[in-house]
C-alpha cells in the first residue's frame, strides 16, 4: 500500500509461493452433465444447483487477453440431489465470445485488453476506427444475478445475458439503458423481502455524471410465465450527482438495509478524458483507474422507500471496497459491514502475465503478492438523526457495543471513523474477500456471522467463518488448494444462523483434472464431504445456489 502501510506490516510477507498458471489457464466447456465421485457424505436434503461463473477462455487465435477480468464468461452447474453431485458448464454465447470465435482473434475490448483494428481494413479505416468508442462488451463473467424470478449473468457494462440455470443456454442479450436511463449496472444487485430487486447504474449528459438507484418490481403474480427478458416497471428510485463529473468513483456494489440505502464515493475515480485519450492511443481500459488518496470517502445515504437523499454528508478517511458484508439498522444508527483497502491501485494490477509468473521468477511472482493492500472487515456505524440541535465534536455513537465513532464537524457534516471487525489472527491469513452471509434471512438485519476467502495468495487459499460478535474465526486451509467464494444454504429446518452448509469449489493447480465441490457444516466449519469433478475449473468469480422447488 502506498499511502498507510499499517496493514502491510502487520500481515506477515509471503515467500516461497506456488505457481497459480492453472487457475487462469483456458479450459474446455462439458456442456452435458457428468458424474462426479463422492468423498464423506453430501446431505440429501441439499436440493438445487450451485451456479458459478467467471473467466474460462483467455485467448483467441494468437491473440491473448492482458487482464484475469477480460477471460470469456465460463458458467458452472453442480447439481445436488439426495446425496448425488452431476456438474456441467458452457461458455457464454456472448456476442464477444461468437464474434471473436468466428475470426478467431480478439475483435471485442474487454476491461483490461484493446481489440487491434482489423487487419484487412485498409490504413484509413483502421486509422479512424480508433476514434469510434468501443462498444461495451457483453462477456458477462462476474455473477449470476435476479430479475423478477429470471436468472441473468451479469458484469458491469449496460449488457446482460439471460440464462436457463438448467441448461446453461444462453438466451437473449438486454440492454438496461432500452428500460432506463442508465449505461451500466453492478453485478451485485440486493433483494429485497417482497421479491423486488436493486442495483446501481451510471448516467452522464449534458447535465453531469450520476450515481442512479435502480429498483425492479417483483414478478407479477397473476403473469403468464413467459420465456422473453421482463425489465418492465424498472425505475431510478434516486440519482446522486458525482463529486467530480469528469472523474467519477469506480464502484462495485452497494449498502441496502431494511429501510436504507448506501452509495460509498470512494476515491477510486475512472478518468473520463484519459478514457477518450487511451482510445485513441490504442491503450486498454484497465489503466484509466486512478488512486486518489488525497479525496476522502463519502458516504450517501438515501431512504430506499422515499428514494430521498439525506441531507447531512457523511465522510470518512480515504479508503477502498468492492463487497459489502452486511447492514442493519439499531437505534437511529446504521451499521455498516464490509471489506476495505487503504490503496485502491491493487484493480489494475490483476493482469494474467502477473498472476501466471513461473516459479523461475519466484521474487517477482512474491513481490507482486506482497505489494497487494489485505483487505480486511471494517464496521461504520452512521448517526440516522443527526439535525441542527445535534453537538458538534463529541462521539454521537453512544451504543456501548461500537467502537466505531461518528462526529458532526460542522452543519449537515459528519465524520466517520471505523472498527476493525477482526483481531489479529486474520492477519496471518491474509485478510479476506468474498464475504457471504445467510443472506435470505440475514440480510440488512442484525446478524452474528459472515463466511469468507481467506488470502495467503493471489488467489485465495482458505476459507473462514467469522463471528462478527467475538472476532473468533474459523478455518478451512489446506496447502494447494484453493477455494471459491463461499455459498452459505441453510438447512430446511434451521432455527439457528448458522444452521446449514458452506459450499465452495475447491482448484487444485498441483493436480490436473481433481478440482472439487466442498460441502462443509455451517455451524462448525468441518467437511461434510467433496464431489471430485474429472475435469479441470478455473478460479472464478461469484456464485448462487439455486434452489429446486
Amino acid at each position: 500500500c502506498k499511502e498507510p502501510e499499517k496493514d502491510m506490516q502487520r500481515c506477515p510477507q509471503a515467500n516461497g509461493l506456488e505457481n497459480l498458471a492453472p487457475l487462469v489457464s483456458s479450459v474446455e466447456e462439458t456442456p452435458d452433465p457428468i458424474p462426479t465421485t463422492i468423498k464423506g457424505t453430501i446431505p440429501a436434503w441439499i436440493n438445487g444447483s450451485f451456479l458459478r461463473n467467471g473467466p474460462g477462455k483467455f485467448e483467441f487465435g494468437k491473440d491473448r487477453y492482458t487482464h484475469w477480468f477480460d477471460g470469456m464468461a465460463m458458467m458452472h452447474r453442480f447439481h445436488i440431489c439426495n446425496g448425488n453431485v452431476t456438474y456441467s458448464s458452457r461458455f457464454l454465447q456472448s456476442d464477444s465470445y461468437v464474434r471473436n470465435s468466428e475470426k478467431n482473434r480478439i475483435v471485442v475490448s474487454e476491461f483490461g485488453t484493446l481489440a487491434m483494428p482489423d487487419p484487412c481494413k485498409n490504413i484509413f479505416a483502421r486509422f479512424f476506427s480508433r476514434f469510434q468508442i468501443p462498444k461495451a462488451t457483453d462477456n458477462a463473467s462476474v455473477n449470476f444475478v435476479k430479475y423478477k424470478g429470471d436468472y441473468y449473468v451479469s458484469t458491469e457494462t449496460n449488457y446482460m445475458r439471460r440464462v436457463d440455470p438448467q441448461s446453461l443456454e444462453t438466451k437473449e442479450k438486454v440492454d438496461w439503458s432500452q428500460y432506463i436511463a442508465v449505461n451500466s449496472a453492478t453485478a451485485h444487485p440486493h433483494y429485497d423481502r417482497e421479491g423486488a430487486t436493486y442495483n446501481m447504474g451510471n448516467s452522464y449528459g449534458k447535465s453531469g455524471f450520476f450515481y442512479n438507484i435502480i429498483r425492479v418490481p417483483p414478478p407479477e403474480e397473476k403473469a403468464e410465465a413467459q420465456d422473453s427478458a421482463d425489465l418492465n416497471g424498472a425505475k431510478v428510485i434516486c440519482s446522486i450527482r458525482a463529486a467530480e463529473p469528469r472523474k467519477p468513483s469506480y464502484y462495485h456494489s452497494f449498502v441496502m438495509s431494511e429501510n436504507y440505502i448506501v452509495f460509498i464515493e470512494q476515491p477510486l475515480k475512472l478518468d473520463l478524458l484519459k478514457f477518450m485519450l487511451y482510445r485513441i492511443q490504442g491503450k486498454s481500459f484497465h489503466k484509466i483507474m486512478t488512486w486518489e488518496p488525497q479525496n476522502e470517502t463519502i458516504f450517501h445515504l438515501v431512504n430506499r422507500h422515499t428514494g430521498k437523499e439525506s441531507e447531512v454528508r457523511y465522510r470518512a478517511a480515504p479508503m477502498f471496497t468492492l463487497h459489502q458484508i452486511n447492514a442493519f439498522e439499531d437505534n437511529g444508527f446504521l451499521v455498516m459491514d464490509m471489506c476495505c483497502g487503504d490503496d485502491g491501485e491493487v484493480i489494475g494490477d490483476f493482469t494474467l502475465e502477473n498472476i501466471r509468473r513461473g516459479l523461475g521468477e519466484e521474487m517477482d511472482k512474491v513481490n507482486f503478492y506482497n505489494s497487494l493492500c489485505r483487505n480486511l472487515p471494517r464496521r461504520y456505524v452512521l448517526p440516522l438523526n443527526v439535525d441542527e440541535q445535534t453537538p458538534l465534536d463529541q462521539n454521537l455513537v453512544t451504543l456501548h457495543n461500537y467502537k466505531a465513532t461518528a462526529k458532526k464537524t460542522k452543519p449537515r457534516e459528519v465524520y466517520m471513523t471505523h472498527e476493525e471487525l477482526h483481531d489479529d489472527e486474520l492477519l496471518q491469513y491474509g485478510g479476506l474477500e468474498f464475504p457471504q452471509i445467510n443472506y435470505d434471512q440475514y440480510n440488512g438485519r442484525p446478524y452474528r456471522y459472515f463466511y469468507s476467502c481467506g488470502f495467503g495468495h493471489v488467489f485465495s487459499d482458505s476459507l473462514l467463518k467469522m463471528d462478527v460478535h467475538t472476532k473468533e474465526l474459523k478455518v478451512w486451509r489446506y496447502p494447494g488448494l484453493y477455494p471459491s467464494e463461499p455459498v452459505f444454504v441453510a438447512s430446511p429446518k434451521a432455527t439457528e444462523e448458522d444452521d446449514g452448509v458452506v459450499l465452495s469449489v475447491i482448484i487444485t493447480p498441483r493436480e490436473e483434472k481433481s478440482t472439487f465441490l466442498l460441502v462443509l457444516d455451517a455451524k462448525t466449519f468441518t467437511e461434510l464431504g467433496r464431489a471430485e469433478v474429472p475435469v479441470n475449473i478455473p478460479y472464478g468469480t461469484h456464485g448462487v445456489f439455486n434452489e429446486m422447488g
